[in-house]
């Protein structure tokens, strides 16, 4: 029987987003377009007003967790029966200010190795601007 964990890689592998998508994801409007080995695809219409800062521009930190959800997304496509990867370091930069509205994302494994991964991941805005550039490790453990 498939442990929680395995049972997400299973549908990233399988390219099944809907059955990869949690309730936090749909709060905030987060939606899986595809999963390929090592990499996957996300859009998020960023429209709501608690994810904007003062300004009326996405909150930083709300592009991280998009990130975070890119790059996971990718790690978990490539990892093996009772592995498990958690985010290690993070590094964000933000290109331009991000308007409220559609955004695309894609993460992508770079290198997996036994113990360690590094994972990009890139942010677009409707006008196909980048706007988000994410790099990240990653620990590989057996879960």
């Amino acid at each position: 029987m498939l442990s929680p964990v395995e049972k997400l890689n299973q549908a990233l592998r399988d390219n099944r987003p809907e059955d990869y998508l949690s309730t936090l994801h749909r709060e905030l409007g987060l939606r899986a377009v595809a999963f390929r080995p090592g990499e996957s695809v996300w859009e998020w219409e960023a429209s709501q007003e608690r994810v904007l800062n003062p300004f009326g521009y996405v909150a930083g930190g709300y592009l991280a967790v998009f990130a975070d959800e890119l790059m996971a997304s990718a790690i978990g496509s490539v990892l093996d029966t009772g592995e498990l990867a958690t985010t290690a370091e993070l590094k964000i930069s933000f290109l331009k200010p991000v308007a409220k509205g559609l955004l695309r994302g894609q993460g992508k494994v770079l290198r997996k190795g036994r113990r360690v991964a590094f994972v990009e991941a890139r942010i677009t805005n409707a006008k196909d601007d980048l706007v988000g550039l994410v790099t990240s490790t990653w620990t590989v453990v057996a879960s």
